[in-house]
């Protein structure tokens, strides 16, 4: 390669690895697997050795890696947060190896520890009470997402007495179990929300959410692996890890001291065959010398430690032809692509289909039927492409575009702004949509209909028996006994679906016994999008009856707790349409609740009139339990602060948005002490 054809290459792949790493850090999107941007990150690094005079100090290999963004406060780190040299090679693993040993020339052991595939996190604490936590972003100033980290119950945010420093700094992973992240992506698509591709992505999305309460409600957990302060404390790393454990830190019990590489190696072979026990993914294992001093004798690049190193796992991947594209209608009239794939085998099982996730995603990657593409299970999970082989590509095809008309109704898709989903709108008339939702009503969270299930909801839609809820309560036995279908099973045998004589009774008794569901699942049941379990409840004992949330404006509707613009538009949006008005009237004639049964009762009356404004976070109250105390004696919780606000009770950490503009107006701030004997 000569010159000239050296400095275009360094210049496409320094803006194509930018690009991804906006995406990683930034969207919490990736497009491509860590292995392909290692390698093209490695390729780049050996084009700026080779040619040194086209190496820019902006250049994505002298970054730590990550990006600062607006929404946050920016922060110095006080100790630089940098990353670790990584390998995919057992010979590379050796060279550090050597390189270690002949640096020290004296004997020396490893620490061995889990590469958590989550979110690097410094937590700064003083006098034993956390003070801040702030993202690893480009290594020198990082994010302060403080308010968003106290949610997570296994940091602590005040230490028991112990023999810790008055100043100390703490660096971990935050991350999401995997158990967790499956009933979170269950739950968001009964909420029509777009589900995450892993739970990398979802912590990632999660930390960078504006609002407190909404990280508050998602599974994240954390290991600690790293203690910094200007005290020393611990002579090893091992020991100051169990010090860590011992102050009331979470730290991974999947560790090991190490005196040779051979048995770093054995470590490695031992985690690589059990990692899919685990419930929480990693993507390898770090290396770490344990003396403290023989660390400080190695020292530090410009990005990363000296003493030690990641060796990271390549994703288990399969090639395999992509040989044609589906597009799946869900409940919300969300439509999915999917990939039809010749059949392989992958992390224990036979893979012929793998989501596509969305038109942008397809769009870049450029993707077209006969392709040979690679794939592999996204957190372990989901199956998905991570990249095509374009050098093996036929000549002539063109770009899979995505389609502009429903699948199943044949109307034209739509795509809100802001969202990267394509919609199907027409509710009432789209079969996927209209079967989903009755799939939703009858769930076990919803009203509970038993004996009613995807096969039999399927039945009764093709032989025009429901259309919509309400008419679930027109069934009767003569429209259900003897109805019939074959359908394919999941294991792509025959499978017979009857309405027999006990299986027709026990619908209708569930049926009879689901108008005695309380209101709140009643409208978490009606499937408004961007409602869940959550809001529901708050909506529902908010208004008390579908009449009054139905006649609420998006001005009110923005003050009850949680609820913002988007989920106020969707509810709206679903009273303004006529066929769901006439659906709940059925319903409500048909015995199915719609208010909240008994009077709301307040325990006093010493607040009433008064609106209040909650921010921060609090010792003797939760922000939910402080809210729930304003509401029983007679006061109004408001979400902003205005001229109509009577007082602010702020907390720890108070937004200083919400502060400024109360002091502008002159409207009292109040703590929970004083909060607490205005109540008293």
């Amino acid at each position: 390669m000569d010159k000239q054809q050296a400095r275009e290459r360094i210049r496409q792949l320094s803006e194509e690895l930018s690009d991804h790493n906006y995406r990683y850090y930034q969207l919490a999107d990736p497009v491509i697997s860590d292995y392909e941007f290692d390698r093209l990150m490695n390729e780049l690094g050996a084009l700026e050795k080779e040619f040194p005079e086209f190496l820019s100090p902006n250049s994505p290999t002298q970054r730590v890696g990550g990006w600062v963004t607006r929404e946050f406060v920016s922060v110095a780190h006080q100790y630089p947060m940098l990353s670790l040299d990584n390998t995919y090679s057992e010979g590379e693993l050796r060279d550090f190896d050597n390189r270690v040993s002949k640096l020290l020339n004296e004997p020396y052991e490893y620490v061995c520890e889990l590469k958590i595939d989550g979110v690097s996190i410094s937590l700064i604490y003083r006098n034993g009470e956390l003070a801040q936590a702030i993202t690893r972003g480009d290594g020198v100033r990082g994010d302060d997402v403080t308010m968003n980290v106290k949610t997570i119950h296994s940091v602590p945010l005040k230490l028991a007495p112990g023999d810790y420093p008055a100043n100390f700094e703490v660096r971990g992973e935050i991350f999401m179990p995997l158990s967790g992240f499956r009933r979170m992506n269950s739950q968001r698509e009964e909420e029509g929300e777009q589900q995450f591709a892993n739970p990398r992505n979802a912590t990632a999305g999660t930390l960078k959410t504006q609002d407190s309460a909404e990280v508050a409600r998602r599974p994240l957990d954390i290991f600690v692996y790293y203690l910094l302060g200007d005290e020393p404390v611990g002579n090893t790393h091992f020991e100051r890890l169990n010090l860590l454990r011992k102050w009331g830190f979470k730290v991974s019990d999947i560790k090991a001291k190490c005196k040779s590489i051979d048995e770093v190696f054995q470590f490695i072979n031992d985690i690589g065959a059990n990692r899919s026990q685990l419930n929480f993914d990693i993507d390898g294992v770090v290396l770490k010398v344990n003396s403290i001093s023989q660390q400080e004798k190695l020292g530090f690049t410009s990005k990363s430690p000296r003493w030690a190193i990641a060796y990271k796992f390549k994703a288990e991947e399969a090639r395999t032809r992509l040989l044609s594209i589906d597009y799946q209608v869900g409940r919300t009239g969300a439509v999915t692509p999917v990939a039809n794939l010749e059949p392989v085998f992958l992390s224990g099982s036979t893979v012929k289909r793998a989501t596509l996730h969305n038109a942008d995603v397809m769009a870049a990657l450029d993707i077209r039927v006969g392709d040979e593409v690679l794939i592999e299970k996204g957190g372990d999970i989901i199956p998905k492409i991570t990249q095509v082989d374009y050098s093996v590509r036929k000549p002539g095809t063109s770009p899979e575009g995505f389609i502009t008309h429903c699948p199943e109704c044949g109307t034209a898709l739509k795509r809100n702004e802001g969202e990267a989903a394509w919609y199907c709108p027409n509710e009432t008339g789209c079969p996927p949509q209209i079967k989903g939702k009755l799939l939703h009503f009858i769930a076990r969270k919803a009203m509970n209909i038993e004996s009613l299930g995807e096969g039999r909801i399927e039945v009764l839609y093709d032989n025009g028996l429901v259309k919509d809820a309400a008419d679930l309560y027109d069934l009767t036995y003569d429209k259900l006994f003897g109805l019939e279908k074959v359908i394919a099973g999941e294991d792509g045998k025959e499978k017979r679906i009857s309405f027999r004589e006990k299986t027709v009774q026990n619908i209708l008794a569930a049926i009879e016994n689901s108008k005695s569901v309380p209101f709140e699942r009643v409208l978490f049941a009606l499937g408004i999008r961007f409602v869940g379990e959550t809001v529901a409840k708050k909506l529902a004992r908010h208004y008390r009856s579908i009449e009054r949330l139905a006649a609420a404006t998006q001005e009110e509707l923005v003050t009850v707790d949680e609820i913002g613009e988007k989920i106020a538009g969707s509810i709206l949006g679903f009273f303004a349409e006529s066929g769901n008005r006439k659906m709940i009237e059925r319903l409500k004639a048909m015995g199915v609740q719609f208010e909240m049964s008994g009077e709301k009762v307040s325990e006093s009356n010493l607040l009433g009139g008064k609106n209040f404004v909650v921010s921060g976070v609090f010792s003797s109250y939760s922000r939910d339990e402080l809210k729930a105390a304003i509401e029983a004696n007679g006061g109004k919780v408001t979400g902003s602060v205005s001229s109509k606000t009577d007082f602010v009770v702020a907390g720890d950490n108070m937004g200083p948005e919400k502060r400024r503009k109360a002091e502008e107006l002159g409207i009292r701030i109040i703590s929970e002490d004083e909060f607490t004997a205005m109540i008293s």
